[in-house]
């Protein structure tokens, strides 16, 4: 299996195979639920015989995080991108947070809500120097860092974040891959947005890792790459994201939304999706089709009815 360097660095410098230093913390969580939510596609949605929506074999039911009165994010989660660009135009933010349509996420089905935690990497200038044994090339990353130190995401971001990161128009480089991503996820993040290159992407896509990129790629990040700055305003995937910044994606596509106005969006974005989905329901009654999850408007109510 070829790996790219995990986040989360062993004690050693090892993380069972190339060793990068973390970029984001460890969390001593269970993320358990946050697994089980993207691994989900064996279910989809019925109704019994009061009409009720309810799930069996096929594609995932309704499983979004907790709603949390002080979580901005937990206003998005049930919450499609066209949702909240719709209500981006309502407010006269026509284009804004709109991600280039090259920057998707890697696998069907995807879909995340959180705030930013901004990288900022820019193409190396030093190259790598030629390593001297097998134990060496496999230990390259280690090597790498143990002289070019990167820039570090702090240990105390909140479970929940979007790690997004500016490639800075750089080489061909998987900076992200199999490994580290799953180090993210660890380390609390729910998606990760990158406007440059991931590599090992079929184990990334197996793992149902929620990764989201412009390319994928082939080679490791010594003499091509270096992150430089953490949580400061970036440019990713032709827009401006500030750490705190609502991050969202899915099939559609990338969608970012100031923090300002994050409350006034998803307000707009609510009555947008449950109006869809009620005539949605409406057609699917007069089409004779069954209730799916789609348009399971009571699901979506009684989500935000804790919010």
């Amino acid at each position: 299996m070829v790996r790219t360097p995990p986040v989360h660095a062993g004690r050693d410098g090892r993380g069972g195979g190339r060793a990068t230093p973390r970029l984001t913390g460890p969390r001593g969580t269970d993320d358990t639920d946050r697994t089980d939510r993207t691994d989900r596609t064996d279910r989809t949605d019925r109704t019994d015989q009061d009409g009720k929506i309810v799930t069996t074999a096929g594609e995932p039911p309704h499983q979004f995080e907790k709603a949390s009165a002080d979580k901005l994010s937990s206003l998005y989660q049930p919450l499609r991108v066209c949702d909240v660009v719709d209500a981006l135009d309502g407010i006269g933010y026509f284009n804004i947070g709109l991600m280039d349509r090259e920057v998707r996420p890697l696998w069907q089905g995807m879909r995340f809500w959180g705030e930013a935690a901004t990288i900022r990497a820019v193409p190396s200038n030093k190259p790598m120097w030629k390593l001297d044994s097998t134990q060496d090339i496999v230990e390259a990353h280690r090597i790498w860092f143990e002289q070019n130190s990167p820039a570090r995401l702090p240990d105390d971001l909140e479970p929940g974040h979007v790690v997004v990161m500016d490639a800075g128009g750089g080489p061909e480089v998987g900076f992200w891959g199999s490994e580290n991503s799953m180090g993210a996820v660890l380390g609390g993040a729910v998606g990760i947005v990158t406007d440059g290159y991931c590599r090992d992407t079929a184990e990334v896509v197996a793992q149902r890792t929620p990764v989201v990129a412009r390319y994928r790629g082939r080679t490791i990040i010594p003499g091509r790459i270096m992150a430089i700055e953490t949580q400061v305003t970036i440019a990713c995937g032709g827009v401006q994201v500030n750490p705190g910044d609502i991050v969202g994606a899915d099939d559609d596509g990338v969608v970012v939304v100031p923090n300002e106005v994050a409350v006034e969006v998803a307000g707009h974005a609510r009555a947008i999706l449950l109006a869809d989905m009620r005539s949605r329901r409406s057609t699917y009654e007069r089409l004779g089709l069954p209730a799916d999850r789609t348009v399971d408007v009571e699901a979506i109510e009684a989500y935000f009815a804790e919010v």
